[in-house]
């Protein structure tokens, strides 16, 4: 079967947006999804003369990002309440997503976002993420301890720096083979150029 990397950061809408779409649009196209979790500060960090970990854009460019991404919900028939904070620190939700198995990254995902998109929880604090473990039926203490130990966090990094090699710029991205997408509104055209390798 035909795969595609998806490259997500826990603070982003857009990812949100997107993780909520890719599973059934994969599967509609017989593409398998290999989740990627990463953070994508480290990466915006290294923008000329702008060493932000954020995005820092213009008053009316932040109103525009959050009226599209409205939008977008509402067309696509996602729930979104604004969260009181944003955008919130996804490092902790990052290193346990790394640390799940194939089995559950998805389901523990999709339950960070719907925590932090949805329910306005707060996913940087690990009572929140020791909680959205034991909703998805796994094992917390067990799960926070691997994610939090020092090989995980290289491997974060690690991650990080796949990211940089393979030219990802933003979250989401996608990558087909030799070929990346950048956004949200560039899932469908990702998945269907699995089908021209």
């Amino acid at each position: 079967m035909e795969s595609i990397e998806f490259w997500y950061d826990f603070a982003s809408p857009y990812s949100y947006m997107a993780a909520e779409r890719i599973g059934r649009l994969a599967a509609d196209a017989g593409v398998v999804v290999r989740w990627q979790p990463f953070v994508i500060g480290p990466i915006l960090k290294l923008r000329p003369g702008h060493a932000s970990a954020t995005q820092d854009a213009p008053p009316a460019q932040k109103a525009y990002r959050r009226r599209d991404v409205e939008r977008s919900c509402a067309q696509y028939g996602i729930g979104l309440n604004w969260p009181t904070t944003y955008p919130r620190n996804g490092l902790l939700a990052a290193r346990v997503a790394l640390a799940a198995s194939d089995a559950w990254r998805e389901r523990f995902s999709l339950a960070v976002y719907r925590a932090n998109f949805v329910e306005d929880r707060d996913i940087a604090d690990a009572a929140t993420i020791l909680a959205v473990l034991r909703e998805i039926g796994q094992d917390a203490d067990v799960v926070l301890e691997a994610a939090l130990a020092p090989a995980n966090k290289a491997l974060l990094v690690e991650r990080v720096n796949q990211a940089i090699a393979q030219d990802i710029f933003g979250a989401p991205s996608f990558v087909v083979g030799p070929e990346l997408f950048w956004g949200n509104d560039r899932l469908e055209d990702a998945l269907q150029w699995t089908k021209h390798l």
